[in-house]
């Protein structure tokens, strides 16, 4: 059997296809951020084939180190780390900067599936559903400390890698649940809101009371779900009112247009939309975009780079960008599916999610559905330090799926 058997050439050809084109883009805005973006791809380059010759099981057995590593990483930007764009979640070594959060996915990943294959593992079981939670929450919560919310929301992506475990979907129906009561608390007046809540309740009760258990935790059990989401009602204006000033313009644009916001939280998203819709339906081509061009885009090499896509590329570039995405998430996820090791099926469904929750979240800043909140676009923000975490992770899984598909077992 040639040794290249195994290797997922479709995977790894969306991969470096990503990179690339991410290259040229960012080039486009900035040649010398483009050449440097080109080193920082050599380098993963590198990393990913020193992951690759080494041993499939190397990772599984190390997945604590890496882990406490990437949360002692965390911990140490408080006394060390240095202060960009507001936020203190970098190092800084002369003219190199590198952002640990990006490793601790990684890092969250490997410890999560270590856990979750091991033999003794059942999430039905207190031990285990609480000792999983607490492995996605301590870097979580030091992430919130720094506080870097766009990260925060990425940590999500893990409770969809334990839902294929076996995880109930109702904490996702809970989750959404709340979150929506959130937001339309921010867009109409609570009291409404909350008029609505124990209108649904009475309806519900009032359909299945013959079929509900009425004993003391079930009643318990509604009336602490009732409180908690009026509460939560009447606690969002408050909760608005209390963040810094930026922050809450940026909800508050989601709610009344980019446009009353322009000189402030809204000028990027303002910017960003009219470099997407001015491409049209081809682009105004390579390095020919005259908001790209303009600079008129605050963080258009990073956060924003889509709406460079947009414009250069137009409808088309950007319609087949969002198509290798969705081909190459899906990919990751199936393979995972196909693992005969639960380790590499879990990595894999962490990383698959990790990709998803980025790729989700950054387009949807950038086309004004979801808040500004600093979240990189996979393989193709400009940074070393994103472009080499998820080329790790993809060589890892590549690695491990190789591995699985020459085991004899």
């Amino acid at each position: 059997m040639k040794w290249t058997e195994g290797i997922d050439k479709l995977g790894l050809g969306l991969y470096f296809l990503l990179c690339i084109f991410a290259i040229a883009n960012i080039y486009s805005v900035d040649q010398k951020l483009g050449e440097k973006q080109l080193i920082f791809f050599g380098i993963s380059i590198f990393v990913g084939l020193v992951i690759f010759f080494s041993r499939s099981k190397f990772f599984e057995n190390l997945s604590a180190i890496f882990y406490i590593g990437g949360v002692l990483l965390l911990i140490g930007l408080f006394p060390f780390g240095t202060e960009i764009l507001g936020q203190k979640n970098w190092y800084k070594f002369g003219s190199i900067t590198m952002q640990p959060v990006e490793f601790s996915k990684i890092g969250t990943a490997l410890m999560l599936a270590s856990y979750v294959s091991g033999a003794e593992f059942n999430l039905k079981n207190r031990k285990s559903l609480l000792t999983t939670l607490a492995i996605i929450a301590i870097p979580a919560v030091v992430v919130l400390m720094i506080p870097d919310v766009g990260s925060l929301l990425v940590f999500l992506a893990f409770f969809i890698a334990l839902y294929r475990e076996g995880l109930s979907g109702l904490l996702f129906g809970i989750g959404g649940l709340f979150a929506g009561v959130f937001l339309i608390s921010l867009a109409i007046n609570p009291l409404y809101v909350v008029i609505a809540i124990v209108l649904i309740y009475a309806v519900a009760i009032f359909l299945n009371y013959h079929r509900m258990s009425w004993d003391v935790i079930s009643v318990a059990g509604i009336t602490g779900s009732l409180i908690l989401l009026c509460g939560l009602a009447f606690g969002t204006p408050y909760v608005l009112e209390k963040l810094p000033k930026h922050q809450r313009e940026r909800i508050e644009v989601l709610y009344k247009g980019e446009k009353a916001f322009r000189d402030t939280s809204g000028y990027n998203l303002l910017y960003s939309k009219t470099a997407i819709g001015s491409g049209g339906m081809f682009g105004k081509g390579y390095r020919e975009g005259s908001v790209t061009q303009g600079k008129f885009v605050p963080e258009q090499e990073t956060d924003y780079i889509f709406c460079t896509v947009g414009e250069e590329w137009g409808f088309v570039g950007s319609a087949v960008l969002v198509l290798c995405y969705m081909v190459f998430i899906g990919r990751i996820y199936y393979l995972a599916e196909k693992q005969k090791s639960s380790f590499n099926r879990v990595f894999g469904y962490c990383f698959a999610s990790i990709l998803l929750m980025h790729f989700s979240i950054n387009l949807g800043m950038v086309m004004g559905l979801f808040p500004t909140v600093g979240i990189p676009l996979p393989y193709f923000s400009y940074g070393g330090s994103s472009l080499l975490a998820f080329s790790i992770m993809t060589f890892i899984f590549f690695k491990l799926n190789y591995a699985d598909k020459n085991s004899l077992v």
